[in-house]
């Protein structure tokens, strides 16, 4: 029999080559690419006939509902579809120190009142995980723990005696599977551990909860697979200058897609927020320009949040174009619109956009507000105060109609507002009056009427040296 050959295999991509080479022509990264030896492959004339047949079974039938393993940590339980599944691999990812092991330890602390729950740490020890469970004020609390990076040891601790209910994994890139040579956070590695240990959960029925690590471009560390093995993806996003966590579901097979669970980091750990939209708001100051409520959907929710928007006199040939929290494109293109069919030039002039409060917005239904704060900061016009916006606008310059209107103003009647700027008939859905007066806008150009033309730009000059 011919022997196999050995291929070169990227650690940081996965992209695999017939030669070894010092840099990826994938990722462009160096001396990432190692040799891997190929997988014995069944032999001809046998790989038909000598399995196990497996039973076929008909779409149509009696379902098994299997119950859910409620947190009782709402948000949570609200990311997740309302409870983790028997069987189920979801896997946690974030930015470093984002707060992963923390709310991860504060699930498992608040399961283990109930089920027995076990805490694989590859990255710290058990007495600094007590330490952390102390100041979580979960220090009683009957979690199973123990520090271990070997795939084998934990598949034979899991396998036999009592099966936890629920088991976290914090990190995956730190596990290894002894059958492999490479490192452990390469793609074979993380990609081999995952596979044994999700195969695991789904034969024992407990749930697995991967945490995961992230490169410098914000995805999750490891193969693309690992998304596509597991059950759930869920991201956990913020950033270290603001309190406020975000839990985003970019995946899951047993709940809604791009919901949201809304944490504030404290002390002593991270408290869920019920009521995000005042939180966002609690600071906002309704006489400055520059200021729009934007009325949004995160998943299943309605979220209201600031868009506040500077433009200055740029004293570059280029002006800046600087946004935090939302697509730059997107903007680009809503600047494009004003000045092409609005007649609004902002081409010497540098603009700043911000979500306040940490929040990342990507609905098309934003573009209306983000035109209503640069229109607002343009004129120093401050926008109604007890207004909120939503709406899409097309290249044409007209406001398309958004999904879901009536939750979006039940929740800004909910919240005191008054008014609503939205597209006209409501985007073909019927909008309830919920005590909220409805100003319907067609084109972009009604928008800018309500704002007046842009203030003129002050002499952008220096002084001449010697000048008074």
């Amino acid at each position: 029999m011919a022997r196999q050959a050995s291929r070169y295999v990227c650690q940081e991509c996965g992209a695999a080559f017939a030669k070894w080479s010092g840099r990826c022509d994938a990722c462009g990264e160096w001396n990432a690419i190692v040799e891997e030896q190929p997988r014995p492959a069944t032999p001809r004339g046998l790989g038909v006939g000598q399995g196990t047949a497996i039973e076929l079974v008909p779409l149509a039938g009696s379902e098994a509902d299997a119950p859910r393993l409620a947190s009782g940590i709402a948000e949570f339980d609200r990311v997740t579809g309302g409870g983790l599944v028997a069987g189920s691999a979801l896997l946690v990812g974030g930015d470093p120190g984002i707060g992963k092991s923390t709310m991860l330890l504060q699930v498992a602390g608040a399961l283990a009142g109930a089920v027995p729950v076990a805490y694989i740490s590859g990255e710290e020890a058990v007495d600094q995980i007590r330490l952390r469970a102390r100041r979580l004020g979960l220090g009683g609390s009957p979690v199973r723990l123990a520090t271990a990076t070997g795939v084998r040891d934990i598949a034979t601790t899991l396998d036999g005696g009592e099966v936890p209910r629920a088991v976290v994994v914090d990190s995956i890139q730190t596990m290894y599977v002894d059958t492999l040579e490479s490192a452990p956070g390469t793609v074979a590695q993380v990609r081999a551990s995952a596979q044994e240990l999700i195969h695991l959960a789904k034969r024992r029925g407990f749930c697995l909860l991967l945490v995961g690590h992230v490169t410098k471009d914000g995805a999750i560390a490891g193969p693309r697979v690992l998304e596509h093995m597991v059950d759930g993806v869920f991201y956990f996003e913020g950033r270290s200058s603001h309190e406020f966590r975000v839990l985003r579901a970019l995946k899951n097979r047993f709940g809604p897609t791009d919901e949201i669970g809304v944490f504030e980091m404290t002390g002593r750990g991270l408290i869920e927020v019920s009521n995000p939209s005042a939180l966002f708001l609690a600071e906002r100051r309704s006489d400055v320009p520059g200021a729009a409520v934007f009325a949004g959907m995160e998943g299943t929710r309605p979220v209201l949040v600031e868009i506040q928007a500077l433009v200055a006199p740029s004293p570059l040939a280029t002006p800046r174009r600087a946004v935090v929290g939302w697509d730059s494109a997107r903007l680009a293109m809503v600047l494009a619109v004003l000045e092409a069919r609005c007649g609004i030039g902002l081409a010497g002039r540098d603009v700043y956009l911000n979500v306040a409060g940490g929040m990342r917005i990507a609905e098309p239904a934003a573009d209306l507000a983000v035109a209503g704060a640069v229109l607002s900061a343009a004129s120093d016009r401050a926008a109604p105060s007890d207004a909120v916006m939503f709406g899409e606008i097309g290249l044409g310059g007209e406001v398309r109609g958004i999904g879901r209107p009536a939750l979006r103003l039940r929740e800004a009647a909910k919240l005191g507002f008054a008014r609503a700027i939205a597209p006209a008939q409501g985007g073909g859905e019927a909008i309830p009056q919920a005590g909220i007066e409805i100003t319907e806008i067609g084109h972009l150009s009604d928008l800018v009427a309500m704002f007046g033309p842009p203030r003129a730009a002050p002499d952008a000059a220096w002084p001449q040296a010697g000048g008074v």
